[in-house]
């Protein structure tokens, strides 16, 4: 078979299995950028597509929400002031911010809007750790579940965080070291939550978190003591044996003050005056006129 026939074959079974010419690619996926520089996106396309396109950039930032940077090839009225389009495709950044962190998605669509194509690029911004918010709780029952949390909410890229148990490291993994076997908390560095499930009077001490990330040296909130305490059930014996002496006291002096009469009773002192009053017989009036007067005469 000659070369041309080769071609001319490998042509039909790329049809056959419907493999397109049409595509949309960038020249580096992952882009890194330090806070206040100048950044270039790139998105390129094969020519199938044709010279009139439609250019749409999507970006996607670090929690989720989605806003068009380019709409039909025009930059959009919040980045109208720090964006060029090049190259009729590519994004020009002025200035990028730790909120422009993110990914974006470069969209391109033929004139007759019957094929369409995409890549991303992902940016990241530079920003080196902040100090972190800590929170520790500082008294924790025996044996109930303490929750210690650590968050940097500047930090780019996302950073990690380290535990310290009185200036001691404390391990993502103790069971893997000798000095930590026993011990039984569970540390997730992506999040920054140390939990103790059962929190022992042991794991009383100083504690303070870390924020990690390439972009600048670590940052640490101030140490916090957490106290583990057993639970004072003596307290609240005793505690219980008050309140029932307060009741039987009130209880006890309400019955006094009945006995002596120090409480008026209601009920009775109406009863009697229902008693005493009688109202006069109905219809007698003439008799009794008759017997005074009968007994005047006499």
């Amino acid at each position: 078979m000659t070369v041309r026939g080769v071609l001319w074959l490998l042509l039909f079974s790329g049809a056959a299995i419907g493999v397109s010419g049409y595509s949309v690619t960038t020249s580096k996926a992952n882009v890194r950028a330090e806070e206040n520089t100048d950044v270039d996106l790139t998105c390129s396309f094969s020519g199938d597509f044709g010279s009139n396109i439609l250019l749409r950039w999507k970006f996607k930032d670090r929690k989720g929400s989605q806003v068009f940077v380019v709409h039909d090839g025009k930059p959009t009225a919040p980045y109208a002031d720090r964006l060029n389009v090049y190259g009729g495709s590519n994004l020009r950044f002025s200035k990028v911010t730790r909120k422009d962190t993110g990914v974006y998605t470069c969209e391109i669509t033929s004139a007759d809007k019957t094929q369409v194509g995409e890549t991303e690029v992902t940016l990241t911004v530079l920003v080196p750790p902040s100090v972190p918010f800590c929170k520790v709780p500082s008294s924790v029952t025996t044996g109930s579940t303490a929750i210690l949390s650590c968050f940097d909410e500047s930090a780019s890229p996302r950073p990690t965080y380290r535990w310290y148990r009185n200036n001691v490291l404390l391990p993502d993994n103790p069971s893997n070291v000798a000095g930590f076997k026993n011990a039984t908390y569970k540390l997730n560095s992506t999040s920054g939550e140390l939990k103790f499930p059962a929190a022992a009077k042991t794991d009383t001490a100083d504690y303070y978190c870390e924020s990690v990330n390439d972009a600048g040296p670590a940052q640490k909130c101030r140490a916090m003591k957490m106290e583990v305490r057993d639970l004072n059930t003596g307290g609240i014996v005793a505690g219980v044996i008050v309140a029932l002496l307060l009741v039987a006291l009130l209880i006890f002096a309400v019955w006094f003050a009945k006995k002596k009469g120090y409480l008026p009773a209601k009920k009775e002192s109406s009863s009697k005056m229902n008693q005493s009053y009688q109202a006069p017989p109905s219809g007698g009036g003439d008799d009794a006129d008759f017997t005074q007067k009968s007994s005047f005469v006499v």
